[in-house]
C-alpha cells in the first residue's frame, strides 16, 4: 500500500523529503519503504531534492576547519606516485609508472637496453581525466599490447591492440570487454578473450551479463569470432582464460557472479591454436576455489581450497587433470594462507617454486623445491607489508633468468619494485616510486582483541611516534567477499596520523585474511558476526585508552559502506562520526540494481523467506530509528557507478535526516555527490579532493583539527 503520511521535517533545515507510507508483505514481514521515490533520480521530485542536498553539502565542506592543511598533506603524499613490477615478454618488460604530477599512471616498455617507451597514457588519449586504463596484455614475443580503457567510471571496458614496436593502432575498439582477460596464442595473430553478448540478443534485465569466451583474429571484425564457452552456464557467470607459456594448452576458469567456488575447464590446442574437447576439471557445486597454470615443466599446477580452506597445492598431468590424479605438493597451513605460486627458471641454477603466504594479511615469500616441495629457503622483505605482484622472466629470453620481480607496498611506502636473485639469494631494490622520500614519522602494531562470541580477531593500528592517548581516532574495515585488507600506502591514513590521530584498520570475518573459513564465517546468515567484530575493535580501541566515544569516527566503502551503515544503526552512541562511501543499505532490494544479482550468495537473497529475515535484521536502511542521535554522517555517492546504485545512500540519507534529534549545527547528515566518476579508478586530483572532504569532515567531529 502506498500514500504520503503527515509527519514533520527532518529537524534542523535539511532538505524537505516526503515519507510515503509504502509498506509490503513479503514473507509474513512488513517492510517500510517510505522513500521508495528516492530510487528514480529523474523523478522531478528526487532531482530537487538532490540539488538542495549538494548545495546543502558543498556550503557545510566548504568551510571546514583545517581543509586546507590536510588537502596540502594528502596531495604531498599522493605525489609519491607509483610504479609496478614489470611482466617480460621476449627480453621486453612491460610495467606502470606514476610520476609525481601524473593524474593517471602511464604504461611503459623497456627494451633489452633499457631505453623506455610509453605506450598507453590515458592523459593524452583524453585530456579531461575521464579515461582510465582497465587492464593489459602483450603478447608472449612481445611485440603486441591489448589493452582496454573506459571513460566517466562505467568500466564498460573497450579492447585495443597496438604494435608495441610502431605504436600504430591495429585492432579495435571492440566493445562488451567489461573485466576481460586476454590470452595470446603464439605469433601473436590471435587470442582468447571474453565478452558479453549483444545487448539485442538478452532480456534488458540482463545486459550486464551473459559473458562468453571467444577467439578473436588480430584485424577481423569481432562479430566473426569463434565462440568457444559459456552457453552452457548461468548468465551471471564470469571466466577468466590463460594460454600455456607453450601455448599447448587452454585453461579457463569460470564462477557464478561473485561467488568464491569455480569451474574449471582445459583443453589441448593444436598446432593452430584450435581446441580440442573442453574436459571438465572441477564444478563450482563442489564449492571450492581452483586456479591452475601448465608451467614450462609440463605440469597443471592447482591451487585450490579443495579440502583445504587456507589453500594447497596440488599437480597433475594436464592430460590427467581430474583431482583423483592430483599429487599434493605444498599441504596446508593451519597459520597462513596460500595467494600465489610461481616457477622461477634460471640457467645455472634449478628451477625453483616461489610460494605466497599471508600470515595475518602479512605477506610471506618462501622458496621450494618443485618435485617434492621441499621448502629450501626463505625470502627476506622489506618489512610488514604486501607482496603486490609476483613475476618472473618470460621463457623466451634468458634475461633476467633465475630472478623474481616483486611488486611491493607498506603503511609508508608507496607501490614499489625489489627483486630476488636464486643465484646470491638476495632481495635488493630495483626502483621506488617516483616520489617517495623518508617514510613519514608514523609508527605501527598489529593487535589482537577478542569479538563478541570470543573469537580473536586482529587489527592493524597507526600512530603518531610521539603522543599522549587518547587521541581523535579513525576505524576502518571491509568484511566481505573474501577480500582481505592488508598493509597497503594509504596516504589518508598517513595524513590523519600525522596530524595528530590514530588510524586502525581491523581483519573482520567476512575478509580472507585467515582462509576461507574466515569468509564464510562472515558470509549470509553469519553477517552480524562482522557488525560484531567492528563493534568490539571499537571497544578495544576505546577501553585501551586510544580513543574515546566522542573521538571516534568509522568510515568504508562499498561493502564497507554497509558495514558503516550497519555499524551506525546498531551502536549509534559509540561513534562520533562516519563517512559511508559507495554503500549499499537496502538489503530488501539490492539484487533489483545494477550488478546486485551477482550478490546473493555473499548475502542472501530477500526472494528467499529465511534469508530475508537475515537481511531484514541488519539492513541499515530498515534499521533507521526515530528519535535517535546520529552520529555525524558524510555519504558519499558516484553517480556513474555501475556496480553499487547510488540510491542506497540517497534513501539512507533522507531517513537518517529525518530520524535524528541531533541538529545540522552539530552533527550534521550529509550526501556528498559526484558525476562522471564511479566506483573504482579515478584521478589523483578527483581522489585527492574526496579524500580531503571526509578527512576534514571527521576531524571536525573528532576534534582532530580546530580553528
Amino acid at each position: 500500500m502506498r500514500g504520503v503520511s503527515e509527519v514533520q521535517p527532518a529537524p534542523g533545515g535539511y532538505p524537505h523529503a516526503p515519507r510515503e507510507d509504502l509498506v509490503e508483505n513479503l514473507h509474513g514481514h512488513e517492510v517500510h519503504d517510505p522513500y521508495r521515490w528516492l530510487e528514480d533520480p529523474d523523478d522531478p521530485r528526487c532531482s530537487e531534492w538532490l540539488e538542495q542536498q549538494d548545495n546543502l553539502t558543498s556550503g557545510r565542506l566548504a568551510d571546514l576547519p583545517g581543509k586546507d592543511r590536510l588537502a596540502e598533506r594528502i596531495r604531498a603524499l599522493t605525489s609519491t606516485g607509483s610504479v609496478s613490477a614489470p611482466t617480460w615478454r621476449n627480453g621486453r618488460s612491460f610495467f606502470t609508472r606514476r610520476e609525481t604530477d601524473r593524474e593517471f599512471p602511464v604504461l611503459f616498455v623497456r627494451d633489452e637496453s633499457g631505453t623506455e617507451t610509453p605506450l598507453v597514457d590515458v592523459a593524452r588519449i583524453d585530456p579531461s581525466g575521464l579515461t582510465t586504463l582497465d587492464r593489459w596484455t602483450p603478447s608472449r614475443e612481445g611485440d603486441r599490447l591489448a589493452y582496454q580503457v573506459s571513460t566517466g567510471g562505467d568500466e564498460e571496458s573497450l579492447l585495443y591492440v597496438m604494435s608495441v614496436e610502431t605504436g600504430e593502432l591495429l585492432d579495435g575498439p571492440i566493445d562488451r570487454c567489461r573485466y576481460s582477460s586476454i590470452a595470446w596464442l603464439p605469433g601473436g595473430g590471435e587470442f582468447y578473450y571474453v565478452r558479453r553478448l549483444p545487448p539485442e540478443d538478452v532480456p534488458e534485465d540482463e545486459r550486464q551479463f551473459h559473458r562468453r569466451v571467444w577467439r578473436h583474429e588480430i584485424g577481423r571484425d569481432p562479430c566473426s569470432d569463434v565462440l568457444i564457452h559459456g552457453e552452457q552456464q548461468e548468465h551471471t557467470y564470469f571466466f577468466d582464460v590463460d594460454v600455456s607459456a607453450d601455448g599447448g594448452w587452454l585453461l579457463i576458469h569460470g564462477s557464478p557472479g561473485t561467488a568464491r567456488r569455480d569451474s574449471l575447464w582445459i583443453a589441448e590446442l593444436d598446432r593452430t591454436g584450435r581446441p580440442g574437447q573442453q574436459r571438465l576439471v572441477l564444478d563450482d557445486s563442489l564449492g571450492v576455489q581452483a586456479k591452475a597454470k601448465v608451467e614450462l615443466d609440463g605440469r597443471l599446477y592447482i591451487r585450490t581450497t579443495l579440502n583445504a580452506p587456507r589453500g594447497r597445492l596440488c599437480v597433475a598431468d594436464p592430460r590427467s587433470p581430474e583431482p583423483g590424479d592430483w599429487t599434493e605438493l605444498l599441504a596446508e597451513d593451519s597459520g597462513s594462507v596460500l595467494e600465489a605460486v610461481r616457477l622461477v627458471d634460471g640457467p645455472e641454477s634449478s628451477p625453483e617454486l616461489a610460494v605466497l603466504r599471508t600470515r595475518h594479511a602479512v605477506s610471506e615469500l618462501t622458496l621450494h623445491h618443485p618435485a617434492t616441495g621441499e621448502r629450501i629457503r626463505g625470502v627476506a622483505l622489506p618489512g610488514t607489508g604486501q607482496i603486490t605482484a609476483l613475476n618472473t622472466t618470460d621463457p623466451l629470453t634468458e634475461t633476467g633468468a633465475g630472478r623474481l620481480w616483486i611488486g611491493w607496498t607498506d603503511f609508508v611506502t608507496a607501490p614499489c619494485v625489489h627483486t630476488y636473485s636464486l643465484g646470491d639469494e638476495t632481495t635488493e631494490p630495483f626502483e621506488s616510486a617516483p616520489g617517495q622520500e623518508t617514510p613519514p614519522n608514523v609508527s605501527s602494531t598489529q593487535l589482537s582483541y577478542a569479538s563478541t562470541d570470543g573469537t580473536t580477531v586482529r587489527m592493524f593500528v597507526l600512530y603518531p611516534s610521539e603522543f599522549e592517548t587518547p587521541l581523535p581516532t579513525l576505524l576502518t574495515g571491509y568484511g566481505g567477499f573474501a577480500l582481505s585488507r592488508e598493509p597497503a600506502y594509504a596516504p589518508t591514513a598517513l595524513a590523519w596520523v600525522e596530524t595528530g590521530g590514530v588510524w586502525a584498520l581491523a581483519s573482520l570475518r567476512g575478509g580472507a585474511e585467515e582462509g576461507e573459513q574466515w569468509h564464510r564465517a562472515g558470509m549470509r546468515e553469519n553477517k552480524q558476526r562482522v557488525f560484531d567484530d567492528f563493534h568490539s575493535a571499537a571497544r578495544h580501541l576505546v577501553d585501551r585508552g586510544w580513543t574515546s566515544t566522542d573521538r571516534l569516527a568509522i568510515s568504508g566503502g562499498s561493502n564497507g559502506g554497509l558495514l558503516v551503515g550497519a555499524a551506525v544503526t546498531q551502536r549509534p552512541e559509540l561513534y562520533r562520526a562516519a563517512v559511508c562511501s559507495a554503500p549499499l543499505l537496502d538489503m530488501v532490494r539490492y539484487e533489483h540494481f545494477l550488478l546486485g544479482r551477482l550478490w546473493s550468495e555473499e548475502y542472501g537473497s530477500a526472494e528467499v523467506p529465511e534469508e530475508l529475515g537475515w537481511l531484514l535484521s541488519y539492513s541499515p536502511y530498515h534499521n533507521v530509528s526515530p528519535q535517535t542521535e546520529y552520529p555525524s554522517m558524510l555519504f558519499s555517492v558516484f553517480e556513474s557507478d555501475t556496480r553499487v546504485d547510488p540510491l542506497h545512500a540517497r534513501k539512507m540519507c533522507a531517513a537518517v535526516q529525518h530520524a535524528t534529534t541531533s541538529p545540522l549545527d552539530k552533527r550534521p547528515i550529509l550526501l556528498r555527490r559526484e558525476t562522471e566518476v564511479g566506483h573504482s579508478a579515478r584521478s589523483v586530483s578527483r581522489t585527492v579532493g574526496m579524500a580531503t572532504d571526509h578527512l576534514a569532515f571527521l576531524a571536525e567531529a573528532t576534534g582532530l583539527v580546530r580553528e
